[in-house]
């Protein structure tokens, strides 16, 4: 793995999880106003697309989604999962 690749990974996950924790708080803010929501389905991708750090901060700080269940397990569940890619693409970079 070249390290522009690594920075460039590095910035995009910076980036989606900065996004991922705001869009918890805004949708936070669109819940308290009784206005139009961030649908769960979208909470959930941005979490899978590599913002599920972010998510869960979001989650904690804003106190949002904390009491459903597919928030409560399945951020985490994610989180572990997207380490163990990681942890075994850098085994295989190293192994190959």
């Amino acid at each position: 793995m070249t390290k522009y690749l690594l920075y460039g990974l590095l910035i995009y996950l910076a980036a989606i999880n900065i996004v991922a924790f705001f869009l918890y708080g805004i949708d936070k803010w669109k819940a308290r106003h009784d206005k139009w929501r961030i649908t769960e389905a979208r909470l959930i991708w941005i979490a899978v697309a590599g913002g599920s750090i972010g998510a869960l901060l979001g989650m904690k700080i804003w106190h949002h989604k904390t009491k459903h269940a597919k928030f409560r397990f399945g951020l985490p569940a994610i989180l572990i999962l997207q380490i163990a890619a990681v942890v075994a693409a850098v085994y295989y970079c190293h192994m190959g």
